[in-house]
């Protein structure tokens, strides 16, 4: 994964950890996969000020913190398009998981975790945050994106089901479709749910 990060940009992380020691690890762990750590926090109020500072690539916010907690920082970093957000949870905080998702964290991490852990959880993000930020730029309307990201998410789902396809590789095949035949991703995601409904699959990806 560093050969791969050095090769390619350095992704640039902000870590948001009050406790100095998880924090250290963290960063080191970052570094040693590859990624610059740009800034570090012990709190919310701090994360969501070297955030807009920053402008990191990506963003790693432990839940429990002072002054402001990762709930909060996380919907102001991810309300305001700053950075896709990475949620960090003890395992009894587990039910705190879809509030995270609700204030717009993109992946999260259940403490203790391992190395091994931390890269798919912020290519998981990236990604994500990367699709929701193609289909705004399609869509200006809020009630219009809410529903073209339904359909779009239900399509991957079609796509992945059918043809043993990643994520990512579902959107941008998608993306890619929509693009070749001057569609939009919902026209494109819309037709690949009516085909499956007629037909019990998809039309093959080509």
């Amino acid at each position: 994964m560093a050969d791969t990060q050095a090769g390619a940009e350095r992704k640039r992380v902000l870590i948001a950890e009050d406790e100095a020691l998880i924090r250290l690890d963290l960063a080191e762990m970052l570094v040693e996969e590859g990624y610059d750590v740009v800034g570090e926090a012990g709190d919310g109020e701090t994360a969501v000020r070297l955030a807009e500072e920053l402008k990191p690539d990506l963003v790693i916010l432990d839940i429990k913190m002072p002054i402001m907690d990762g709930l909060a920082a996380a919907e102001r970093i991810a309300g305001g398009r700053i950075a896709p957000v990475v949620i960090l949870t003890a395992f009894s905080q587990r039910d705190l998981v879809e509030r995270a998702r609700a204030a717009g964290a993109m992946a999260y991490l259940v403490k203790p975790f391992q190395k091994s852990d931390l890269v798919p959880a912020i290519e998981i993000a990236l990604s994500r945050y990367s699709e929701i930020s193609a289909l705004e730029s399609e869509v200006a309307g809020l009630t219009e994106r809410l529903e073209t990201r339904k359909s779009v998410e239900r399509a991957k789902g079609e796509l992945m089901t059918k043809y043993a396809m990643t994520e990512p590789q579902a959107f941008k095949w998608i993306q890619r479709t929509a693009m070749d035949h001057r569609m939009t991703m919902r026209e494109v995601a819309d037709r690949i749910l009516a085909e499956g409904q007629e037909s019990g699959g998809a039309q093959q990806p080509s």
